[in-house]
């Protein structure tokens, strides 16, 4: 199929409810320095190591969540923030504020840089960037119930300076 082509005409569908983004795998510039930031600062287990080339990570004993290869990489440039089509961020979904509150603890121990904080009513969030500038997002969601609601009762979103003192109060 020709993605320029025109669409052909579908009957409308909707992804069944179940429906969730399994894992992402990421093209890496240098494996180890991957595994030293994914591993080692935030924590993901690394279930399979794939020839020196590939690594798959996982949290909670999952096959994976994050594959790291550098198939096609070894040794390239980072990834491009503007002026290129591609990913824009990775988003790893904690549980719980106090959990996203300790890893971003950890990562500020660690001096590692942040690139910004937000609170969007529905989640709260911190952005970085891993070691081949790839975007992250950290996040945990607030449950549905306090999500902020147009006066028509439509759920709605905004960007608000995260409260990061209040957050990191939680950290343990």
């Amino acid at each position: 199929m020709n993605p320029t082509a025109p669409t052909p005409s579908l009957a409308p569908y909707i992804a069944p409810a179940g429906t969730s983004i399994g894992h992402v795998h990421l093209q890496v510039t240098d494996l180890q320095r991957a595994l030293a930031f994914y591993h080692g600062l935030l924590g993901f287990e690394v279930m399979l190591l794939a020839g020196g080339q590939a690594a798959f990570l996982s949290a909670g004993g999952y096959h994976h969540h994050i594959g790291l290869n550098t198939w096609h990489s070894e040794g390239g440039r980072p990834a491009q923030r503007q002026g290129v089509a591609g990913l824009y961020h990775v988003a790893i979904l904690y549980a719980t504020r106090p959990e996203l509150a300790a890893i971003v603890k950890r990562l500020l121990d660690a001096g590692y840089p942040l690139r910004g904080a937000s609170d969007h009513g529905v989640s709260e969030a911190i952005y970085l960037d891993d070691p081949d500038g790839n975007g992250l997002e950290l996040y945990w969601d607030r449950p549905r119930a306090d999500w902020p609601t147009t006066p028509t009762g439509e759920f709605t979103m905004y960007t608000h300076a995260l409260d990061l003192p209040g957050l990191l109060a939680l950290a343990s």
